[in-house]
C-alpha cells in the first residue's frame, strides 16, 4: 500500500479535526494535547510549534522527541487494520495517534488512554 499521501498531509490541517472530534464528545483540547504529547514526547509548547510550522506527518513523527515506550500497548482496530500488526512503522505511529483520539472521543478514562 502506498502511504505517501498520508505522510505528506500537513499535521496542522488534520489537528482541528482531532479537536472537533474530541470536543463534540465533551473532551477538551488540553486532553487531546496531553494524549498527543504522551505518544510523541513533545511538550505542549513544542506541539504548538509543530502546528505553527505546518509540518507533514512524516516530519511530525521524525522530529518527535521519543515515541512513548508504552505505545506498543495500543491495540485494536482503526480504519479496518489492527494497529499492532501494521508493519510500516510510520503508518503505525499515525494509526496509534488515530486510535488514541478515538479512545478520547469515546470517553475512555485518561489513565487508560495513557496506558497507566
Amino acid at each position: 500500500m502506498d502511504n505517501s499521501r498520508v505522510y505528506r498531509m500537513i499535521f496542522a490541517s488534520v489537528y482541528p479535526h482531532y479537536v472537533n472530534k474530541a470536543e463534540k464528545k465533551g473532551r477538551t483540547r488540553a486532553e487531546l494535547d496531553a494524549v498527543i504529547c504522551w505518544l510523541t514526547g513533545y511538550s505542549p509548547e513544542a506541539l504548538q510549534t509543530q502546528i505553527e510550522k505546518r509540518v507533514d506527518f512524516e516530519t511530525f513523527f521524525a522530529e518527535a522527541p521519543r515515541l512513548n515506550p508504552a505505545a506498543s500497548k495500543i491495540t485494536g482496530l482503526i480504519c479496518g487494520y489492527r494497529v499492532e500488526e501494521i508493519e510500516d512503522k510510520l503508518m503505525q505511529k499515525v494509526r496509534y495517534l488515530d486510535k488514541l483520539v478515538d479512545e478520547l472521543a469515546k470517553g475512555k478514562a485518561m489513565e487508560k488512554i495513557l496506558r497507566k
